[in-house]
């Protein structure tokens, strides 16, 4: 078993029992959608207040509403059309808050450079689950890329927990435009009949990601993410000399 995968088993056990009180309690998936998205509202609030650790234990109740919803809904054989709709669209709405939350922070700390940081990322982290609802609508998957929302959701709680948000931030941008890119590419090469890049080639094994979650590659990327978050400095958002400098100081 992978490290991943071993969180994941170890996650589950209480996620197990949770979900079978509120399948007992015939609780309607679309309402676990719902309170999901209104307690993550409250974790971009904590999060626009500097109130990391507040807004890291939110974000994991809110969370596992957004988890759960889709295992009550198939164990209650309420699964719907509209209800795949109405999580995908309160998905959305959770992950616009908490950039919000980020963005109305940094702005308040003097932090310009970091107000765009966030911003596009909110840009390109939307722009990766349209990029793949609008390819879906032409070729039958387009399952590739490796940020996801659900490695979105981890980082954020990463970033609030040990104060790292800088560095999650910029894992966001950078990975979020490459799987818009790796989306844009691999529906091009679908719609061309055109081969896939080889998985062999170490380029496009890393670029053109397809390899599942808790996989080896998987967990390789993780390990290198954690890394390069846990290096970032937290003070690139505490040290007001470099307030005013401009995005290109790090540089």
């Amino acid at each position: 078993m992978t490290f991943t995968g071993l969180v994941g088993t170890v996650c589950m056990f209480p996620l197990r029992a949770i979900i079978a009180a509120c399948v007992a309690m015939r609780i309607h998936p679309n309402i676990l959608t719902l309170v999901g998205v209104l307690i993550n509202a409250g974790a971009a609030w904590a999060l626009s207040v500097d109130r990391f650790l507040l807004a890291g234990v939110i974000m994991i109740v809110a969370n596992i509403f957004d988890f759960i919803d889709g295992k009550v809904a198939h164990l209650t054989n309420t699964s719907s059309q509209f209800g795949a709709f109405w999580d995908s669209t309160l998905d959305r709405l959770s992950d616009l808050a908490l950039f919000l939350g980020l963005i109305y922070l940094y702005a308040d700390l003097g932090r310009p450079d970091y107000v765009m940081v966030a911003a596009l990322a909110m840009v390109f982290s939307v722009m990766t689950s349209y990029a793949r609802a609008r390819a879906e609508s032409l070729i039958e998957k387009c399952k590739v890329g490796f940020m996801e929302r659900p490695e979105r959701i981890v980082l954020f709680m990463i970033g609030a927990f040990t104060d790292r948000m800088a560095g999650v931030l910029w894992v966001i941008l950078v990975l979020s435009i490459v799987t818009v890119i790796n989306r844009m590419h691999y529906t091009y090469l679908a719609l061309s009949n055109k081969p896939m890049p080889n998985a062999a080639n170490p380029f496009w094994r890393a670029f053109f990601w397809r390899d599942e979650r808790t996989s080896v590659p998987y967990d390789l990327w993780v390990i290198a993410i954690l890394a390069f978050v846990w290096l970032t400095p937290p003070d690139w958002l505490r040290d007001p000399a470099a307030a005013g400098m401009g995005l290109w100081a790090w540089f």
